[in-house]
């Protein structure tokens, strides 16, 4: 991929702001790295909560979305066109994540279960600061119990809002699996907390959080930030 850079121009102007993912895509091959950003921003999130989904955990989450748009920025000359960018991007965090979730369990088996304990016991302190922060982390650790491959498809359809085609598409698997999953992770989050209270505002991608997984990507492929 040629990495030719025009510092002249400007990255957040208008015009490159509405361009669409296959033209900014294009550009982005011929040499235009900076545009490479607007990909990021555009699906920041949910390259992390599919991250977050895997691994339980927020930094973690963050490195492996830093790993993903690296990765997706190095085989760039690969992406074909035939999928949507998001369902391409969805994919390499998937794998990246996954990967990285099998790799803790074999190195640390108990560990899941225990972040969970401290989670649970943290999220119940007499610190929580209102009764709505309590339920969200709560709601958060109760997700975080599920088994991972009912946990991604309850965050991309539950909390990103993606629709059944999107999340299978996603996440490799048919709409009924998706469904199905969907389904059951609801009943397993009944179970535990009776009622969903306060989801739209669980699992939250904060402004900071999006800037340090750019600069970071950014800075790994030798590119400076210009999207503000």
């Amino acid at each position: 991929m040629a990495t030719r850079v025009d510092k002249k121009r400007s990255s957040s102007s208008p015009g490159r702001l509405a361009l669409s993912d296959d033209e900014v895509i294009a550009r982005v091959r011929a040499g235009e790295v900076d545009l490479f950003e607007l990909l990021m921003r555009r699906y920041n999130q949910l390259v992390f909560r599919i991250a977050r989904g895997a691994v339980r955990d927020d930094s973690k989450a963050e490195d492996l979305a830093q790993e993903a748009w690296v990765r997706a920025f190095q085989h760039l000359d690969q992406f074909a066109g035939r999928a949507r960018f998001s369902t391409w991007i969805s994919r390499i965090a998937m794998y990246e994540g996954l990967t990285r979730a099998r790799r803790d369990l074999r190195s640390e088996p108990t560990a899941s279960h225990e972040s969970t304990e401290r989670a649970t016991s943290a999220h119940t302190s007499p610190e929580a600061a209102t009764l709505r922060g309590e339920v969200r982390s709560l709601l958060e650790a109760a997700v975080d119990a599920l088994p991972a491959n009912y946990r991604i498809v309850f965050l991309l359809r539950e909390i990103e809002e993606l629709s059944t085609k999107e999340t299978a598409e996603a996440v490799g698997t048919s709409e009924q699996t998706v469904k199905n999953r969907l389904h059951r992770a609801r009943a397993l989050l009944r179970r535990k907390l009776g009622e969903r209270t306060g989801i739209d505002r669980a699992f939250p991608f904060l402004a900071k959080r999006c800037d340090r997984i750019v600069v970071g990507v950014l800075d790994r492929i030798g590119h400076v930030s210009a999207i503000r």
